[in-house]
């Protein structure tokens, strides 16, 4: 088993120590608090301080958590490229939302490049070049898979391009920074969550984690399976696939037939949103539904109690800080090289108290392909 970091071993302990609903539970801190990340409802135009995970010079070994500050105002109007692999959900819609805003805050210009699914990675690679042709000053690189885009990246990088990567993980290629939630801590968090909840009933579950080869989508997996190695949960199977809501759905209709003993579903957002129907349609209300990351929908699912929690990591958040990170490399000023996003759980007991404008997107709010 991986060795757990600090973060995770504080949560257990305060998972340990709750009596009832879970309070959005920061994994920086020994005891649960309301709200994660600003300690104001954000706006765009003061969305910080907002606390986050850095890893000091690059190192890993190094992490300590810091309140995280943009810049007032960009010295140009510099050209960033946006690589997303998809817009079919409202989780990249508020990523778009959080790099709309930000790029208007700070007066700086950016196209957005979309692959239509984490099926499409030829199609992210040619965008990649596009972005290289119009002469992008920095790309932001939503990655379908490093592996398959680590030759392009390092091609970039040898141009003097600005790399950052954001919400999916670029871990082993060179690139001039990163920020990404902390997946294994979530997988770990929902399932200890799960645990808890049981209290003394034991629960049998499938996890839906997503893509294979995606790389988040493994590491939210060994995240769960971890936490699922002890107690009270037994993992019946992992069944990986499209971040969709249809291809889920099928997923999810698959493991009712296959395992009719499953009890607890776990997965992303997209398969918790398709197990919410299918488990109505199946007449199975003694199945517990949790989400690894968050979409729009989710949220309502939890406030009408048809979800028990999701584990969120600020989509709005990423998008914004992932601008800032671009500018602050292309003018020479301090940035920090790694950023891991501290999760919050949201259930029903704090929904209501939590900011959810780091987390989503207006409602109405309409995709952003460019601004000048």
């Amino acid at each position: 088993m991986r060795r757990l970091s600090g973060q995770v071993l504080a949560l257990t302990v305060a998972i340990s120590l709750a009596l009832g609903a879970v309070a959005v539970v920061k994994m920086d801190l020994m005891k649960p608090t309301v709200v994660a990340g600003s300690s104001s409802m954000a706006t765009a135009d003061d969305w910080w301080p907002f606390a986050i995970d850095a890893a000091k010079g690059g190192d890993l070994s190094k992490v300590e958590a810091i309140d995280y500050v943009p810049l007032k105002t960009a010295e140009k109007a510099w050209n960033l490229c946006v690589l997303f692999p998809h817009l079919q959900d409202s989780y990249w819609l508020s990523v778009n939302y959080g790099i709309a805003e930000e790029t208007k805050r700070l007066g700086v210009k950016f196209t957005l490049l979309q692959a239509g699914g984490y099926a499409n990675l030829p199609k992210q690679i040619a965008q990649y070049d596009d972005c290289l042709a119009a002469g992008a000053d920095a790309i932001l690189l939503g990655a379908i898979s490093e592996a398959g885009l680590a030759a392009k990246i390092k091609e970039g990088m040898a141009k003097g391009v600005v790399n950052i990567a954001f919400v999916n993980p670029v871990l082993e290629t060179p690139i001039t920074a990163r920020i990404t939630p902390d997946f294994y801590a979530k997988g770990f968090e929902t399932g200890e969550y799960v645990k808890k909840l049981l209290g003394d009933k034991s629960g049998k579950a499938v996890g839906f984690p997503g893509p294979q080869g995606s790389g988040w989508a493994e590491t939210y997996m060994s995240g769960f399976r971890d936490s699922t190695a002890t107690g009270n949960v037994t993992l019946l199977a992992e069944m990986f696939g499209e971040a969709s809501v249809p291809a889920q759905l099928r997923l999810v209709e698959d493991a009712l037939q296959t395992h009719p003993e499953m009890t607890v579903i776990w997965g992303g957002g997209a398969a918790a949103e398709a197990a919410i129907g299918a488990v109505v349609d199946a007449g199975r209300d003694d199945i517990t539904i949790i989400a690894s990351y968050e979409n729009q929908t989710l949220l309502s699912a939890v406030r009408d109690g048809k979800l028990l929690a999701f584990a969120t990591e600020y989509p709005v958040i990423m998008g914004r800080i992932g601008v800032d990170l671009a500018v602050r490399a292309l003018e020479k000023k301090d940035y920090e090289r790694i950023l891991l996003v501290t999760p919050g759980l949201v259930d029903k007991a704090n929904v209501a108290a939590f900011d959810t404008t780091q987390i989503f997107a207006p409602e109405g709010f309409q995709p952003v392909f460019s601004a000048e």
